[in-house]
């Protein structure tokens, strides 16, 4: 797989958290932040069993070690993946909309902070790429004074965890069977959200009803779909240049507002867009160039 094609998988991957972001919105007027996430990860996981059943075409002996080799890795990052949905979730409850997007999606900053200390190598035009990135979610989100409340540092604290989450799954990708993994990291995430409802909330049958349709969507599409994308694209994509397109999911989300919950888009906004927008390709435009350079030194070597 080419790394275009694995970017637009990541891209597509950020259309569904974005517009999954208008049905977290609703489901949470209607069921606590753990049910929501309990039931939504739980349906994901069971999304993927067809897919882990169609793949076992080969002996039955090396789906065991497949499926072994993915267990731990599925458990570490599905961990990972708990607490910072955890926190995302319950942060959107003490915070402006805005605002939690804008500090979840830090991760732009924090994956290629974090790889240097992983020896990863990050270019200047990727760095440049954060910034751009950096300033259009702030554009795009914060609509007030921007201030560090209780709901932002639970933000801040889940994108540090996103972050985590990016690299490893950037880690195990190309190491384990990335359905399965897929399989093992929801599962995991989905029965510690599921304990923790039972222990904290109250779970009903009118609210789970009323929140049908959203859980629907973020269980199969924003779980299943996108999260199983995120990690097959990450497959042939830099976590840093992985970071800046899955923060496009704040666009889409923006998009899913306006045509969902008519939230109009003024020219603040549409400015962040822009250079969001501008960000994500300028990580796409160096890895064509030395494509292009590669191509250009083949034909002058044919020629010679």
């Amino acid at each position: 797989m080419s790394a275009m094609k694995s970017n637009l998988l990541l891209l597509l991957a950020a259309a569904i958290w974005g517009f999954a972001f208008v049905a977290q919105r609703v489901g949470m007027e209607h069921v606590g932040p753990f049910t929501f996430n309990g039931v939504r990860f739980v349906l994901g996981s069971l999304s993927l069993l067809p897919l882990i059943f169609y793949f076992q075409n080969k002996s039955q002996q090396s789906a065991k070690v497949s499926s072994k080799g993915a267990l731990l890795p599925g458990i570490l990052t599905g961990l990972i993946l708990f607490t910072a949905a955890s926190m995302q979730q319950i942060g959107l409850m003490y915070t402006t909309a805005g605002k939690a997007a804008f500090v979840t999606c830090l991760y732009i900053v924090l994956v290629p902070s974090l790889g240097i200390f992983l020896k990863q190598h990050v270019s200047t035009a990727t760095w440049f790429s954060s910034v751009l990135a950096v300033v259009g979610l702030y554009l795009l989100c914060v609509k007030e004074s921007f201030y560090i409340a209780y709901g932002d540092l639970l933000q801040l604290v889940g994108a540090l965890f996103w972050s985590i989450h990016m690299l490893l799954i950037d880690y195990f990708a190309d190491r384990v069977d990335v359905v399965r993994l897929s399989f093992f990291q929801f599962i995991t995430c989905g029965i510690l959200s599921m304990g923790t409802a039972l222990g904290l909330e109250t779970i009903t049958f009118a609210g789970l009803n009323g929140a049908f349709i959203p859980i629907l969507y973020g269980g199969f599409c924003s779980v299943g779909i996108a999260y199983t994308l995120q990690v097959v694209g990450q497959k042939h994509s830099p976590p840093a240049q992985a970071a800046i397109i899955l923060s496009m999911e704040t666009v889409f989300a923006t998009i899913g507002g306006f045509l969902l919950l008519d939230e109009r888009l003024g020219f603040q906004e549409l400015v962040g867009c822009a250079l969001m927008l501008a960000g994500m390709l300028l990580t796409q435009l160096q890895g064509v160039q030395p494509a292009a350079r590669v191509d250009m030194a083949e034909e002058a070597n044919g020629k010679g």
